[in-house]
């Protein structure tokens, strides 16, 4: 689907907004799994190393601490900016429906037909702006900002909270500040990276997170009841957009490149590390 030029037409996904605060997510998180895993996994060689090269253990958790600090605060700005939205703006429609992230029961019946579809024994589903793996990625940051983080803020101060709870509720705290961080960092640089980038159809990058807008092919092929929602209703061309600029599309991939070879080299680090 071409311009009257033959180029294709591009339309709007995620706003500049949505694109800064991913980059803050992904960024702090990557900071958090690299500081993470050396302080875990501090006995392995490859730890030693990186903790001597940029300060010792302590500056590891100097950094650890200003990541987790960083990504609290993007967490706490978009919860705000969402209760504002709803809120005060009335927009409802990102509680239910359509536009909306919440999972519903049309995400019960998409997971069903896309097993089938994946069984050979039925069509594809039509997916809505938010296929449900999409919306368990969204949630599953809340998630982690449940237990790791609370977690994490227990043990950093620790000497306020015990004053509440017992001491062994911080025996606690390590372990499920450890392991659900673990299990956070193998879940994103194994499904998520397949899910978004890697898989049919979006390999080896899918660039719209960073340019914030797709084709109209890839509209209709990745998201094809929004792009019949959207048709039907004439608000297609709502979201018309420019075609990115070649150096904002080449930034994009290389930062991406850059993060999924990090996510990849640590999920070997990790995994190397539980042999030693």
């Amino acid at each position: 689907m071409v311009n009257q030029e033959g180029n294709p037409r591009y339309y709007y996904r995620f706003s500049p907004g949505k694109r800064l605060l991913h980059g803050i997510l992904f960024s702090t998180f990557l900071g958090l799994a690299l500081t993470g895993l050396t302080l875990r996994f501090s006995y392995a060689g490859w730890a030693s190393v990186f903790a001597h090269a940029v300060g010792g253990l302590g500056a590891i958790l100097f950094f650890h601490k200003a990541f987790g600090v960083l990504l609290t605060a993007a967490f706490l700005v978009h919860v705000g900016n969402v209760l504002r939205l709803v809120f005060i703006k009335r927009q409802f429609g990102m509680l239910w429906g359509p536009e909306s992230l919440v999972p519903q029961p049309a995400d019960l019946i998409d997971l069903a037909a896309h097993v089938r579809w994946f069984l050979g024994l039925g069509p594809k589903p039509k997916f809505d702006r938010y296929a449900y793996w999409e919306k368990f990625d969204y949630w599953a940051v809340f998630w982690g900002m449940a237990i790791i983080g609370f977690s994490g803020y227990s043990m950093w101060f620790a000497p306020t909270v015990s004053r509440f709870v017992p001491g062994s509720w911080f025996n606690v705290a390590l372990l499920l500040h450890g392991d659900e961080a673990l299990l956070a960092v193998w879940f994103i640089f194994t499904i998520h990276f397949f899910n978004t980038h890697l898989r049919p159809g979006s390999f080896p990058m899918d660039k719209v997170i960073f340019t914030g807008r797709q084709t109209e092919n890839e509209l209709a092929e990745k998201h094809p009841a929004e792009y019949e929602r959207l048709l039907a209703r004439g608000k297609l061309e709502d979201i018309r957009a420019a075609e990115p600029q070649k150096w904002f599309v080449t930034f994009g991939m290389v930062v991406g490149f850059a993060a999924i070879a990090t996510g990849f080299v640590l999920l070997l680090l990790t995994l190397f590390s539980f042999r030693q």
